[in-house]
């Protein structure tokens, strides 16, 4: 019996991998996932190419014959082809990812999948999403706001929870409106559970406090920011609006499988006042739409929006100038975050940041992995470094998501030059990359790796190091470079 097990494993692990194997087949030889027809050319200024940085900023990184295909658009119609994705049609990553069954269930449903599954699914799909997808700005958005709107697997049943959060929400709304974005996310089963929504409950006759967990985290990390102005009576204030809105996974009747709901007899239904602004006693439901408006059209949301969108896109301390006509973008389009990337990526601030942010470790990787033409299907070796650089999806303990400052990467560099060095060398599990075959395929000479990769000519001391030698040692060391690892 036991043999016969072994080999119906056996059996089925080789038809995956035959499977696989025929997805990248597919992918390279009819939906474009290969290298681009004809050479291509290095970028060959002393200062990095500004279509070379968009692309770093605005993509996880060229794939090549990226550069090639936006300078023949134009930046603008890039940009604004980027902002529309569902114009962009993405077969080849639509392949790779879509097959976890998973992601697609409801809340709900997502129970009959065990942990590991759920897990492996979700970090799976997220990567080869960011790896593979021709909606490179969607996908360097979704990063934004899953770290903004963070949710850590490990917390109750949030596990279960999080696949359809990150479908209905963050990807749903990430080029979207940030009104629409927080209303979804407030009443998210997964940040329910997540921040104690779901026990928030003032029952009539009784002593009930109002839960603040989700109210505080709503103004200080969400929408207004730690100082942004509110008071802890305005948390309180809150989170009586927010009453009564819970879930329950045992709720499956009629259409309400896997859906937060509204309790009335758990709901303070008394007058309220969040901010200045008074809500009537009555609104019920609806008072939660009332302090989602209050909050997303504060002021100090438009600031504190703008910061974080130009400290992740920009700089590590973007000009004042710049988060002050962000905010009033903002403000001005009620929170059109379109509008917005348009502000950021077409200014002169962000013209004048190349190399002036560190990569974060999931950056790191990708764009490593985008700028070789790796192969992969994001299994568990592929992500193991990544856990190692301190970055494992889904897994940040607390609800202010990884951060975008530098120092707390720095103690994982050593992770970053090991996976450097392994991919070049097509020793990294998880992953195939042909530096060799490849920069046949483009038709650049050995020495032009370092612009290949970086946007720019080595500097005297940058072509000592590379040029010469073993090519694939180069291109890991290139990789594993202070150059290499800001955008």
């Amino acid at each position: 019996m036991r043999c016969r097990r072994r080999v119906a494993l056996g059996n089925l692990m080789l038809a995956l991998s035959s499977c696989e194997r025929m997805v990248t087949g597919i992918n390279r030889a009819w939906l474009g996932e290969g290298p681009p027809p004809g050479p291509v050319a290095p970028p060959d200024g002393r200062e990095i190419d500004p279509d070379f940085h968009l692309l770093s900023r605005a993509s996880f990184g060229p794939w090549p014959g990226d550069l090639e295909r936006l300078k023949s658009m134009g930046a603008a119609a890039w940009i604004e082809q980027q902002l529309h994705p569902e114009s962009i049609a993405d077969h080849a990553c639509d392949l790779r990812a879509e097959r976890f069954e998973s992601v697609h269930f409801s809340a709900g449903n997502a129970y009959e999948f065990r942990k590991p599954v759920l897990r492996a699914e979700l970090t799976r799909h997220t990567l080869l999403r960011a790896m593979y997808s021709r909606r490179q700005l969607l996908e360097v958005m979704v990063e934004f706001w899953t770290d903004h709107l963070n949710i850590d697997l490990e917390k109750g049943d949030c596990i279960y929870l999080k696949p359809s959060d990150d479908r209905e929400v963050i990807r749903r709304h990430a080029l979207g409106n940030f009104r629409e974005l927080i209303r979804a996310s407030a009443t998210s089963p997964a940040m329910l559970v997540y921040l104690d929504g779901q026990a928030n409950r003032v029952r009539a006759g009784s002593n009930d406090k109002p839960n603040e967990n989700y109210a505080r985290e709503l103004m200080e990390l969400h929408t207004m920011g730690v100082h942004g102005g509110y008071s802890q009576r305005d948390v309180y204030e809150a989170a009586r609006c927010l009453s009564g809105w819970s879930f329950d996974r045992n709720r499956f009747w009629a259409l309400n499988q896997g859906k937060s709901f509204f309790r009335a007899d758990w709901h303070d239904d008394g007058a309220k006042t969040v901010l200045g602004h008074d809500i009537p006693a009555g609104g019920g439901a609806q008072d939660l739409d009332r302090l989602v408006d209050i909050v997303c059209s504060h002021p100090s949301t438009a600031r504190f929006i703008a910061g974080k969108l130009c400290r992740r896109l920009v700089s590590a301390k973007p000009a004042e100038e710049l988060v002050q006509r962000v905010a009033a973008e903002f403000s001005r389009t009620q929170g059109d975050i379109k509008a917005m990337l348009r502000l950021i990526f077409a200014s002169r601030e962000f013209a004048a940041s190349p190399a002036a942010l560190l990569k974060r470790p999931f950056k790191f990787m990708v764009s490593a992995m985008r700028a070789l033409l790796a192969d992969t299907q994001a299994n568990s070796a592929l992500l193991e470094p990544l856990q190692r650089m301190g970055q494992g999806l889904f897994q940040h303990p607390t609800p202010d998501g990884y951060p975008d400052e530098e120092l707390p990467w720095m103690g994982t560099l050593l992770w970053r030059w090991n996976f450097a060095m392994a991919l070049a060398a097509n020793a990294q599990s998880g992953v195939r990359v042909d530096v060799l075959g490849l920069r046949r395929e483009l038709g650049f000479a050995p020495a032009q790796w370092f612009a290949q990769l970086v946007g720019r000519r080595p500097a005297a001391q940058e072509a000592a190091v590379f040029e010469g030698g073993d090519e694939i040692r180069a291109v890991g060391l290139i990789l594993a470079s202070p150059a290499f690892q800001r955008c």
